[in-house]
């Protein structure tokens, strides 16, 4: 099927800044284009045109010159506030009327954004299949073929995205189902880090775990719902800050995945093949494979639910578990009341088990700078799920389950399609607040693997996103060299090599008097200068003043140019410092000059 509105976020700001099209032209389509689609099941509140009108009389005071989201459509989960639309967790005993937005509602609603109603998911955001909602509204299903589960818990935004009803959706995710329903409906599934996203106006499911996620259809789509949902929420004790120093990806980086005995695919071949596939896509982007030890991740994933953090469900149900059991579907009672059992001596003994897991776990980033695993093992249709629906569901969270309780950020890309024309996808995921470094690994893997947006036949538009986000680059060339005496100022500030280069044919070299450590001066001369070997390091934004600071006169940071022309901040040298230097220039760089002697 084929979109007659581009919902692409930039192609919908070009319409809008053109006149070819207005946000109440766009709206009016959905509405009716949603209508065509509910035997999916992807809604529980489609809003009306008169829900809508508010949305877009304000907009008629402003501009997409003024606001980044400035007139696109977007699905909110049933478990997220938005002020005017009933919120039910799927389950109608449940339902109020919220006065005010979710945190995250109220960012993108002030960025221009217009929230298309509200989306199915599994009751309470209990599962990873999307079947667990009740009548009126029934199973979600997936977009591609209603035989086959959509995956969940946030199914209906997932569904909602790849249909070409929205241009991005919000999801949670506490397990895995901000990620599963991308994986079956062939969208971007961002989870990021624990913390990020503000919870404020988030039903819970388990609160300590909780996080926002969202749906896009692209990876650079994505970055733009993040960058402007990011807002610092006072209200919100959940929240975290970020911390300094994060470390950039690496241009050329490894990628660890599980050993052949360690990944499960459910005997489903087409689904490995994929998985291979994937890990190919991956090495031409100038990865390599590191096969690691996946079993401390997936004994992590055993205690979301075999251990006490079931406990969280029931407590943010327990009243009307115990009042009123019935409005609970069955499975969903059944998962939720067995947080009703333990002790807090279990609570604590499982705590325990996860820090030592976690302890476990976390070595692999000393051999990998990012994990690569399917997303799932498989996919199922509604009547396999029926016939074992607690043992399947529990298997999509194979790769999932151990997220948030390990405290990574992750994202789940389309890796292809099954013989049966059913999507999967891979997940790539690293340590917390990495998830621009995780966009843009993830905008340049998605092109290799499919050129469709969902459910559609709309053509990838997919621009690679650079990870550099937050950085500043340094153009380095001599004792901070890579394994030269003060490299370590560079490494032990979070920075990595992007690049080795050469500069311009302008420069002529010196070696600096005094010392040690022997210090080279370069400096420009159009005259009669030569090509030097330079490296570009990346440095964390927020560590570059105490890099410069620590730069002793007479060397300082300015404008360099390379070789390609490009100009960037590097090294240089004040004329006043070659009073008493030797010009080493015919020795072709620091490390010729090393060499030498």
């Amino acid at each position: 099927m084929r979109t007659t509105i581009n919902l692409d976020i930039p192609s919908l700001l070009q319409a809008y800044r053109s006149g070819d099209l207005t946000p109440a032209t766009v709206v009016s389509h959905l509405l009716q284009r949603a209508a065509e689609f509910s035997h999916h099941n992807a809604w529980i509140h489609l809003a009306s045109e008169e829900e809508l009108a508010p949305y877009l009389e304000r907009l008629q005071q402003a501009s997409p010159d003024e606001l980044p989201l400035y007139g696109v459509p977007f699905a909110v989960k049933d478990n997220i506030d938005v002020a005017g639309m009933p919120t039910t967790a799927a389950c109608e005993a449940y339902r109020y009327q919220p006065e005010r937005h979710a945190a995250v509602v109220e960012a993108l609603v002030g960025a221009g954004a217009i929230p298309l109603g509200k989306t199915n998911l599994d009751q309470f955001a209990t599962g990873l299949v999307g079947t667990r909602s009740p009548e009126p509204w029934g199973a979600c299903r997936n977009s591609f073929n209603t035989d086959y589960v959509s995956g969940g818990s946030s199914s209906g935004s997932a569904v909602a995205t790849a249909l070409g009803l929205v241009s991005f959706a919000l999801g949670t995710d506490t397990a895995g189902s901000g990620r599963v329903p991308a994986a079956f409906n062939n969208v971007i599934g961002l989870k990021p880090t624990l913390g990020r996203l503000s919870v404020r106006g988030v039903v819970p499911a388990c609160q300590s775990l909780d996080c926002v996620a969202i749906f896009a259809r692209t990876a650079q789509q994505a970055q733009s719902v993040l960058t402007v949902a990011s807002v610092p929420d006072p209200e919100d004790p959940w929240q975290l800050q970020a911390p300094i120093g994060n470390r950039p990806m690496p241009s050329q980086f490894r990628f660890g995945v599980p050993s052949d005995e360690q990944l499960d695919f459910d005997s489903d071949e087409g689904a490995r093949a994929l998985f291979a596939k994937s890990v190919h896509q991956l090495e031409s982007l100038g990865g390599e494979k590191v096969t690691v030890d996946f079993q401390p991740f997936l004994d992590a994933a055993k205690l979301l639910y075999e251990g006490p953090w079931v406990a969280e469900r029931y407590l943010a149900t327990s009243p009307l578990i115990q009042e009123q059991p019935e409005a609970l579907m069955e499975v969903t009672r059944g998962v939720i009341s067995q947080g009703a059992n333990g002790s807090a001596a279990d609570a604590f003994r499982a705590q325990y088990r996860l820090k030592a897991l976690k302890h476990e776990a976390d070595r692999v980033w000393e051999q990998v700078d990012v994990m690569l695993t399917p997303t799932t093992p498989t996919i199922y249709t509604i009547d396999q799920l029926k016939q074992e629906p607690v043992a399947r569901n529990s298997r999509l969270g194979t790769y999932t389950n151990f997220m948030n309780l390990l405290d990574y950020s992750a994202i789940s890309v389309p890796s292809g399609f099954l013989d049966t024309g059913l999507p999967l996808g891979c997940t790539l995921f690293m340590p917390a607040f990495q998830d621009e470094a995780l966009l843009a690994l993830a905008s340049r893997l998605h092109p290799l693997a499919c050129n469709t947006v969902g459910a559609l036949e709309d053509t990838l538009d997919s621009p690679a996103l650079t990870a550099t986000a937050g950085t500043i680059e340094v153009l380095v060339c001599g004792a901070h060299l890579t394994g030269l005496p003060l490299n370590h100022q560079l490494t032990s500030r979070n920075a990595v090599l992007s690049e080795t280069t050469e500069t311009a044919s302008c420069y002529r070299m010196y070696l600096l008097a005094g010392g040690p450590p022997l210090r080279p001066g370069m400096v420009r001369d159009e005259s009669g200068g030569t090509s030097l070997p330079v490296e570009i390091w990346r440095v964390p934004a927020d560590q570059f003043g105490s890099f410069v600071g620590g730069i002793p006169a007479p060397l300082g940071i300015g404008q360099v140019k390379l070789a390609d022309g490009r100009w960037v901040s590097g090294f240089i040298c004040e004329p006043i410092g070659l009073e008493g230097a030797e010009e080493i220039t015919h020795l072709g760089g620091w490390r010729g000059f090393l060499q030498s002697r």
